[in-house]
């Protein structure tokens, strides 16, 4: 099996960490605090790989130009933002290397036309995913506690914007010259797509507490506190923007919560501001 070693990122982003910051971690604090970053290290890793199949989507639906450049640069962005986690992984003493596990293709929808395949996956990952990502890593910014974490978190947290703003554009550019035949197939794939976010994300937003401040200022997140934000994303970000584009959302929304085996797991979150 092949890995990702990214040794050295921490010289790379010249991330340093005071002394005081790491004393206020004990062991399973700083242990809990590098499994989330390589975590984050391997998703940054793969999103990299999503992007890149998504640029030769957007070519063969006949989407190019300036479209395309821009996705093929979302994928330097996201290994940057692989080797960023990696230098956090590295000042809180662990070792920025995670075996690869085996991933499935990105989807082609083979049973869609190109432009319906390339919406779908547009729409899962810069609308739904990429905008969850951004309501996230923003909380996550302002409860870092080191200075220094605050920096690369906020420069993480910009290029995410992009990668969301991309296919809000995308779809609110495309949306008038839909038929109302491919609003409601990509109806139907909300559905699916809507529910495997939640499945996703909730898998990687255990429902507990940060297990100190000084855990959760060092990006250890309070599992409860960011189910909230997931939902009121979802509920006042992500389903009044895809509506505004035509898309039957609001009904995904509910069919997935009648399928969804997460559904138990909904609190009521604050309203967002949309990411575009």
């Amino acid at each position: 099996m092949s890995s990702l070693d990214l040794r050295g990122a921490a010289d790379r982003a010249e991330l340093r960490l005071d002394a005081r910051t790491l004393e206020r971690l004990d062991e399973v604090e700083r242990t809990a605090a590098i499994l989330t970053w390589r975590g984050r290290m391997l998703n940054e890793h793969v999103s990299a790989r999503v992007f890149s199949a998504l640029a030769q989507q957007l070519g063969r639906a006949g989407i190019r130009g300036d479209r395309q450049a821009r996705v093929a640069a979302m994928v330097a962005e996201e290994w940057r933002h692989a080797d960023r986690c990696a230098a956090v992984v590295e000042v809180l003493g662990g070792e920025p290397v995670v075996a690869l596990p085996s991933l499935p293709p990105v989807p082609e929808h083979e049973d869609a036309d190109p432009l319906e395949a390339v919406l779908r996956n547009v729409i899962s990952v810069s609308c739904l995913s990429e905008t969850v990502a951004v309501a996230l890593i923003d909380a996550e910014r302002r409860s870092a506690g080191p200075p220094a974490l605050q920096r690369l978190l906020a420069e993480i947290l910009a290029d995410e914007v992009g990668h969301a703003r991309f296919g809000w554009r995308l779809l609110e550019e495309l949306a008038p010259s839909l038929s109302p035949t491919l609003r409601e197939r990509l109806g139907d794939y909300l559905v699916i797509a809507l529910d495997e976010l939640a499945t996703h994300e909730l898998a990687h937003l255990p429902a507990r507490a940060s297990p100190s401040a000084a855990a959760e200022a060092i990006g250890v997140c309070d599992g409860h506190a960011a189910r909230r934000l997931f939902f009121a994303t979802v509920q006042e970000v992500i389903v009044p923007g895809l509506q505004a584009s035509g898309l039957p959302a609001l009904s995904a929304w509910r069919a997935a919560q009648a399928t969804g085996t997460w559904a138990g797991a909904m609190t009521c979150g604050r309203p967002l501001a949309r990411a575009s």
